[in-house]
């Protein structure tokens, strides 16, 4: 068993508010979950900023390669909210066995 963990800062340049940053984080997350129903999503970090955002993402399978391409893609995913304002500034992305842990 693999287990994939990425995580994505998100800057949000035209929000004003925490409300702004909800409303766009919630598209994102709601987006993804649809799209992606095996994996989780999750703000996990900055919450206290009105312009940047930590999504945590993780999902599990019985491949490496199909953790990575999973991650992947719902990187690609996430890419596509810049046009709602929405960047991906930074990321990482790791896959790990169940054995090393």
């Amino acid at each position: 068993m693999f287990i994939g963990i990425a995580r994505f800062e998100v800057f949000i340049p035209a929000s004003r508010s925490l409300k702004d940053k909800r409303q766009v984080l919630r598209s994102m997350i709601s987006t993804t979950q649809k799209k992606f129903a095996g994996a989780a999503i999750a703000e996990v970090g900055h919450q206290d900023l009105w312009q940047r955002a930590v999504l945590g993402v993780s999902c599990v399978s019985d491949s490496k390669q199909h953790c990575s391409e999973v991650l992947q893609e719902i990187e690609r995913s996430l890419g596509r909210f810049a046009l709602e304002g929405a960047e991906i500034i930074d990321r990482s992305i790791d896959v790990v066995s169940s054995e090393d842990i």
